[in-house]
């Protein structure tokens, strides 16, 4: 079993809601920045949103004012909720995480599908 496992993919409306989550250790959830990328068919990964230990935010401009990254650690997971979604959305969304530099993601979880249909 990996260190990060997603759930929470599925097929989704335009205009619709979903909410990933991802399950970490609990030493990487309580200590380890951690984020969400995504990669669509025929596109590099992009990164989607981040959130170090403290709590601070910071979102990728595609999806500001839409998508909300949140981490409960009593639970040890990762979330992204995810609304008002749009066709462009669509991709394999992964959960990463790294001790050090966030965005320098070291540790990947194996993705999970997202598909929005207009």
């Amino acid at each position: 079993q990996g260190q990060l496992v997603e759930s929470g993919g599925g097929s989704v409306q335009a205009g619709g809601s979903l909410r990933l989550s991802c399950v970490a250790s609990r030493y990487i959830a309580n200590t380890y920045c951690m984020g969400w990328s995504r990669q669509a068919p025929g596109k590099e990964r992009e990164e989607v949103a981040r959130i170090d230990v403290g709590g601070t935010t910071v979102y990728a401009d595609s999806v500001k004012g839409r998508f909300t990254i949140s981490r409960d650690t009593a639970k040890n997971t990762l979330y992204l909720q995810m609304d008002n979604v749009n066709p462009d959305d669509t991709a394999v969304y992964y959960c990463a995480a790294d001790r050090y530099v966030c965005g320098s993601w070291s540790v990947w979880g194996q993705g999970t599908q997202v598909t929005v249909s207009s």
